[in-house]
């Protein structure tokens, strides 16, 4: 570790951004190379997705051992990938552990996904949280929900059960509000319910770099003057507007009186933030979305870009709304619509993730299937 590295990271820290790691394999466990990210470079959580385990497990023998015992026990693909997934949550959990006591249940967390083949089975999502949440047991995980309309409902009882969440795949303004009421909800529930609000924690994912993935190739093609003025600025100033709505929640009333009881806002997390375009900066959507109090979650090569070369310009997110606001506007005069796209974003989100979950299905019934034969 360098100490430039050291102090790039250390000035977004000061900034009051929590820098969490979007990666985990048992080969990171096991290597010692999750520890040492926490103690060398400030990583201070870790985010885990079915694409993340798909490659995990596609890659080196680290799974081989697990795979040959749960072979001889006879255990089917889906228990395999439970067994699998849930063992290394866990082992991050207890990397993690000392952040977490040292701050107060707030950070030192690691997320774990619900089967994304739930997404649109409201009942299915809250079973799959609760077995997750007993089968990692251990109180800094995160479970990962998607913020579909059926999601919401289960974010709500989820929290009210006294489970702490993730929620991912938030795209759109509309549908952020909805994930911050649904959060509300669930916290004055697991209030009624008689728990401890304290150790309930949430984040809510918003996702950055692919709106401007999907809106930079509909200006390129428009070709106008005002069409690239505008290119890879739709991106930051959705998640710039984002925070001014999580700006109005938590200056509510009904935050207020949850705050009084002990509870954790639900932080906004800057998710997707590895630079898609090689024509911008790597480090884009980490300097641009630096604001005290909330997360971004880096893929490894992002974390090192920053660590190497990043810049901390101070605040770079309030008061920002209204600038924000004229770059969505522009883009909806030029017929781009952020909502249609949101829209798009979210379903082929859902499908993503599906996808990857069953290239780690595979991956482990031919792992089951080898290590039977």
């Amino acid at each position: 570790m360098t100490e430039d590295r050291s102090t790039a990271l250390d000035r977004l820290t000061a900034a009051g951004v929590a820098v969490w790691l979007d990666d985990l394999s048992r080969e990171r466990l096991r290597t010692g190379n999750l520890a040492g990210l926490v103690t060398d470079d400030d990583v201070v959580g870790v985010t885990t997705n079915p694409t993340i385990f798909a490659s995990a497990l596609a890659k080196g023998d680290a799974y081989d051992a697990q795979l040959r015992e749960l072979a001889s026990e006879g255990a089917d693909v889906d228990r395999a990938v439970f067994a699998i997934t849930t063992d290394d949550v866990r082992e991050a959990a207890d990397v993690l552990r000392p952040v977490y006591d040292a701050t107060d249940g707030v950070d030192g967390r690691v997320s774990i996904e619900v089967d994304p083949r739930l997404a649109h089975d409201t009942q299915g999502t809250i079973d799959a949280a609760k077995a997750l949440w007993a089968a990692v047991d251990r109180p800094n995980v995160f479970i990962k929900i998607p913020a579909t309309p059926e999601g919401l409902p289960a974010i709500t009882a989820v929290l009210a059960a006294g489970i702490s969440v993730n929620v991912t795949l938030i795209f759109s303004l509309e549908r952020y509000a909805a994930v911050m009421a649904a959060f509300l909800d669930g916290l004055e529930r697991a209030s009624d319910n008689g728990y401890d609000l304290r150790p309930i924690g949430s984040v809510a994912s918003f996702f950055v770099s692919r709106v401007d993935a999907a809106i930079d190739p509909r200006l390129d093609a428009l070709g106008t003057p005002e069409a690239a003025a505008l290119r890879g600025r739709a991106a930051v100033a959705n998640a710039r507007l984002a925070y001014g709505l999580y700006e109005e929640v938590v200056a509510g009333d009904r935050w207020q009186g949850l705050a009084e009881r002990g509870a954790h806002p639900q932080r906004p997390l800057w998710a997707s933030t590895g630079v898609k375009d090689p024509a911008y900066p790597d480090t884009k959507y980490v300097e641009e979305l630096v604001v005290a109090g909330t997360v971004n979650t880096m893929p490894e090569a992002t974390l090192r870009a920053f660590a190497e070369h990043g810049t901390v310009r101070g605040d770079t997110v309030s008061g920002a709304q209204v600038e924000s606001a004229r770059v969505i506007s522009a883009l909806a005069g030029l017929g781009i619509e952020m909502d249609a796209v949101t829209a798009q974003l979210e379903a082929e989100g859902v499908q993503k993730f599906e996808a990857s979950w069953d290239q780690l299905l595979s991956t482990v019934t031919s792992g089951l299937s080898k290590d039977n034969g």
